[in-house]
């Protein structure tokens, strides 16, 4: 059964090996990676994952750009990442409230179905009355 883990070091194997499935230069949504963060080291990979849980601490609640970064995690294995982003500033406005992605070998099992029913179980639970929602063409799968 999956489950939604926070971000966190114990998995960071397990996420590589899923990073490693999308190919390089390859966005993944869902999971807060951004260009300049450097998860190959386990330095690295560890200041990533403390920027991902400061992104949802109460500094960036009260300053109205807050994300919550989740991964879907069947045992020890990393199937994608799901994000909620809370706010209502430009990065919202532009990419919605939610954004997920699922890795290639895991996609058609209703992971991403599943994770985002949890999320918007969560921002209800936060007082969301909607939620909006912005979709880009599938990504085509690895050769």
């Amino acid at each position: 059964m999956p489950e939604l883990v926070a971000p966190t070091v114990r998995l960071r194997s397990a996420w590589l090996e899923a990073h490693d499935e999308w190919g390089p230069g390859r966005h993944e949504d869902g999971f807060g990676l951004g260009p300049s963060d450097e998860v190959g080291s386990p330095d690295g990979f560890a200041a990533w994952v403390t920027s991902l849980a400061g992104q949802s601490g109460p500094e960036a609640v009260a300053a109205g750009h807050a994300c919550t970064y989740r991964w879907i995690v069947e045992g020890d294995r990393v199937h994608g990442g799901i994000a909620l982003r809370l706010g209502p500033d430009d990065h919202v406005l532009r990419f919605g409230h939610v954004g997920y992605g699922i890795r290639p070998s895991s996609r058609r099992r209703g992971l991403a179905t599943w994770a985002l029913g949890r999320m918007l179980d969560e921002g209800a639970g936060s007082g969301w009355s909607t939620c909006s929602w912005s979709a880009r063409p599938p990504t085509p799968p690895p050769h």
